[in-house]
């Protein structure tokens, strides 16, 4: 076998994988068996040719967010992310539940998720301003941001340098619109990886991991608007509301589901004001949500 080369996986390109070692691209297949392979992923690989190899393994991650695949299954979708970041807007209307479930998640995978508020240039952000003090209570950053606007840029490349970011967040909240303020030449670095792995035409599938011009490398995955559920347990979606975590070792029964059960601190904790009551609401629909377990 010749010399093994560590690689970084930058983009999924139709059935290859471009992987970037040493400043050079590789176009790579997998080797058999291997599990899937997802942008961020660390990787040792074999050249096979001068702009082309295969991957042998999948160095230890550190962190991995999943999403639904088909028959009950996940999907990875990216790898050693440090941080998420949960782009929102007042315009489409503010989807609290979907930021609570990428919180949850986040938590779970002990990666460090921040709120990003775009469009504050369109819009009166009043009406939210009560849910986003009680986000920044719990210890959560938060960033205003227009991308159209250039408000907030300079503020977010700031906080992106030195970690591998992720946006996220429901269509049309101007995440593409963030990705383009921050990768000025996002179009031509794609180019580049096309024609660098003679690819042709770019198809990404999955995502694509572009290095930041101030520091930091940031995954664009256009697909991932849900991370799901399916990998998390009741115990841990409870988990993932921080203000629950000092409550949860409190309850009468350590199998609390925190709906109707008897002695339970967290519904109580609600129901007195101590956490947020529309919290708690958002809890129980994201549990409702869950899959059943087979």
């Amino acid at each position: 076998m010749s010399d093994l080369l560590e690689g970084l996986v930058i983009s999924h390109l139709g059935q290859g994988i471009a992987v970037e070692t040493s400043g050079s691209i590789f176009l790579c297949q997998t080797r058999r068996k291997l599990e899937t392979v997802a942008v961020g992923d660390r990787v040792m690989i074999t050249k096979s040719s001068p702009d082309q190899g295969r991957i042998e393994e999948i160095l230890p991650r550190r962190s991995l967010l999943q999403r639904p695949s088909r028959n009950k299954k996940t999907r990875p979708v990216a790898a050693n992310i440090d941080k998420v970041y949960i782009v929102f807007a007042t315009e489409p209307h503010c989807d609290f539940l979907l930021i609570d479930q990428y919180l949850a998640i986040c938590e779970n995978k002990n990666i460090d998720a921040v709120l990003v508020l775009n469009k504050i240039d369109l819009t009166n952000i009043k009406e939210i301003e009560v849910e986003l003090q009680q986000y920044q209570a719990l210890g959560y950053d938060l960033h205003k941001v227009s991308a159209k606007q250039n408000i907030g840029i300079a503020e977010l490349k700031t906080a992106l340098n030195h970690h591998i970011n992720i946006f996220t967040g429901q269509s049309g909240v101007g995440k593409s619109s963030l990705t383009n303020a921050l990768i000025p030449d996002k179009q031509l670095k794609t180019n580049t990886v096309s024609e660098t792995t003679k690819h042709g035409r770019h198809t990404t599938t999955a995502a694509t991991l572009y290095h930041l011009p101030e520091g930091g490398d940031l995954i664009d995955s256009p697909g991932v608007a849900i991370f799901g559920l399916a990998d998390l347990t009741e115990q841990q979606l409870a988990w993932g509301y921080r203000e629950f975590q000092p409550l949860l070792e409190k309850c009468q029964f350590s199998d609390c589901r925190h709906l109707k059960d008897k002695g339970c601190r967290v519904r109580a904790a609600a129901e007195f004001g101590e956490i947020s009551p529309q919290r708690y609401q958002r809890f129980l629909k994201l549990r409702g949500k869950m899959p059943a377990k087979t």
